[in-house]
């Protein structure tokens, strides 16, 4: 796949201060899944807008212009894909993986590779605009840059590829219920799917 991150990084990074509400709202959505403690990975790291906020202290992402500002966001950072992960057998505590997903070659793959390198019983944290919901449907419609490339995943897809991986115990939050750009304020994250357009799932390494 084109490297449409790596061209565009400024473009990608900017987003987020353009739809500051959207953006804190996902944060604060991921907070509600996210241990307080141990070792952690972003797969996908791209500018660390996640990981820096969220104290994920280490990510990787195939983007060299990426890496370079989240590693000055103090990240610590690999140039490597998700499907293909430089670490040893149950390596960390816990792994984030935010959009991400839409955008991989493989994200079963990638998926197996997060169960690999996590510790028994470690936690994954997916982050995905569901397919289905309201958000999905209006970026499918989208020719932009990054969204032409995009292969939107479904909440039960995901869930599919989890539990082929071996995770189980699933739980679920949403929020965003207009488009980021209407946004006026922080949305709180609600249990469940089927509503928000951003969903977070997080499950245990069985």
């Amino acid at each position: 796949m084109k490297d449409i991150f790596g061209e565009h990084f400024t473009r990608y990074d900017s987003w987020y201060d353009r739809n500051r509400f959207a953006y804190l709202s996902e944060l604060k959505a991921i907070k509600k899944v996210l241990p307080k403690r141990g070792k952690g990975l972003e797969i996908g790291v791209g500018t660390g807008r996640f990981a820096a906020p969220l104290g994920i202290k280490y990510g990787i992402d195939p983007s060299k212009n990426m890496l370079k500002i989240a590693g000055r966001r103090g990240v610590n950072v690999r140039k490597c894909s998700g499907e293909k992960l430089p670490f040893k057998k149950g390596t960390f505590d816990y792994l984030a993986i935010i959009v991400t997903l839409s955008f991989v070659r493989d994200p079963g793959k990638v998926i197996k590779e997060a169960a690999r390198v996590l510790k028994k019983n470690g936690r994954i944290i997916i982050g995905i605009v569901d397919k289905e919901s309201f958000l999905g449907k209006f970026y499918q419609r989208k020719k932009g840059a990054f969204y032409k490339r995009a292969k939107f995943l479904s909440v039960d897809e995901v869930k599919g590829m989890l539990k082929e991986a071996g995770f189980g115990s699933c739980s679920f939050y949403q929020t965003i219920s207009v488009l980021p750009n209407e946004m006026k304020s922080i949305e709180k994250p609600k249990k469940g799917f089927g509503k928000g357009g951003f969903v977070v799932t997080a499950a245990e390494k069985r």
